[in-house]
This record gives C-alpha cells, sequence and structure tokens, in this order.
C-alpha cells in the first residue's frame, strides 16, 4: 500500500503522546482525520488545546464527539471532582483512581466507525505499555484483541497502530524531536490531570511521566535518539 496515498484517524486528546502521534503520522499519510472525545472528563482543557493544535498542524478534519456517557457510567477521578487527583506513584500495587475503566474501548470503538466512514486504512492511538501508569486498555494484547474485533464486527480491514507502544517517554519525546517539534510538544500539549497545559501541575502521575522522560532525554539525547531509531526503524 502507498503510504503517501492513504488515510488515517488519530485519537487525538491534545496531549504529548497524542499529538507525537500526529506529528509522526504527518508525512506518512495523505489525510489525517483527527477525533476528540468530549466526555466531561476534569481535565476538559484538553479539548480547545487540541482544537487548537488541529488547526496549527492543518489537518484534515477534527472531529469532537460528545462521549458525556462514559462520564455517567465510569467513576475515576478524572469523572467525578470529589475524587482527589492522586500523587504520582501513589497506587504502585494497583489501578490508580484516573484509570476511566472502558475509555479505550469506547474511543478506539467509535474511532474506527469513523474510519469506515472516512474509508481510512488505520487508526492510530498513543498507549504506550514502556513508561505508563498500568491502565489495562494501553497493553498491546487488548489492542490487538480490539483490533481484531473491530475488524470481525465492520467486516473491514483496519490497522490500530501504537507508534509509542515499545518507547521509553525519553524515546517519545526524542521522537518529537525527530520531527522538529519539540518545543510545540513541550509549550503546547496538555497531559496534565489537572488540566494544566505545558509543565503542568509536576504532581500528578502523568505530570511526573512526562518531566522524567524529558529530563532523561536531556541527558542521554544522543543515546535516546539512537535507540528510538532502532525501534522504529527511522
Amino acid at each position: 500500500m502507498n503510504e503517501l496515498t492513504s488515510k488515517a484517524v488519530i485519537v487525538f486528546s491534545g496531549g504529548q503522546d497524542s499529538t507525537t502521534c500526529l506529528i509522526h503520522a504527518l508525512p506518512r499519510y495523505e489525510q489525517i482525520h483527527c477525533i476528540t472525545f468530549d466526555y466531561g472528563q476534569r481535565h476538559r482543557a484538553e479539548i480547545e488545546v487540541a482544537r487548537q493544535l488541529c488547526k496549527k498542524l492543518r489537518v484534515t478534519a477534527h472531529k469532537i464527539l460528545d462521549t458525556s456517557l462514559l462520564n455517567d457510567l465510569a467513576i475515576s477521578s478524572l469523572t467525578r471532582d470529589h475524587i482527589p487527583i492522586p500523587p504520582a506513584n501513589s497506587a504502585p500495587h494497583g489501578l490508580p483512581t484516573t484509570f476511566v475503566p472502558g475509555r479505550n474501548i469506547l474511543f478506539l470503538t467509535l474511532a474506527s466507525i469513523y474510519a469506515y466512514q472516512v474509508g481510512a486504512q488505520a487508526v492510530i492511538t498513543g498507549v504506550c505499555e514502556t513508561d505508563f501508569s498500568g491502565y489495562p486498555d494501553c497493553r498491546d494484547g487488548f489492542i490487538k484483541a480490539m483490533n481484531r474485533a473491530v475488524e470481525l464486527g465492520m467486516d473491514y480491514k483496519l490497522r490500530i497502530e501504537t507508534p509509542l507502544m515499545w518507547l521509553t517517554k525519553a524515546e517519545t519525546w526524542a521522537l518529537a524531536d525527530y520531527h522538529n517539534q519539540l518545543e510545540l510538544v513541550h509549550q503546547e500539549t496538555l497531559t496534565c490531570y489537572n488540566g494544566i497545559k505545558g509543565h503542568g501541575c509536576g504532581s500528578c502521575d502523568a505530570c511526573s511521566l512526562r518531566a522524567n522522560g524529558r529530563e532523561q532525554f536531556l541527558k542521554n539525547g544522543e543515546k535516546v535518539m539512537d535507540s528510538l531509531k532502532s525501534k522504529l526503524a527511522l
């Protein structure tokens, strides 16, 4: 298949990971359709960040879907203001309260339906099971099972791509740098569970993973870049 004449749908939150996936996809696909989900999330400032990034990076289309039913069903500190956001590394032996059960099941299902409608060959998501919070719906096994399910359910050939799956956070920063967009990702994305753009709150798990990865990249840039190029065959 000629990648340059194909289409992709990106599950796009406006955070570090999905923005890096978008930057990585732009030279590989002729059309990029981004899909952002409004589920009443605590950090819903990410929706406007996603909107602005899509305009800046000139994607083909950007759809924002109301998925507030997820908020009604899924109890999490990201969907309930009275449940505090835990500090980083506070739940090493169990799922953190920031886990939203079923979120990626729903998001990937809807993104796959959208891909079917626009004739896209791929759905791209920034999930990772290397440096992550332990969410079960970010694991490679889940993605492969989900990919098989949507293909069977729609009788449609579709790839769910996870370019960051085996990358450390340092390597994710390196990928942004490889595409000359390190500062954009650093300054203009929103990863923080408390909804603070750029550096974030500095105390939640998302901010901790992001900051630690950036520090490792800045300290060991050449080594990290070599590892990235080997993993992604850049």
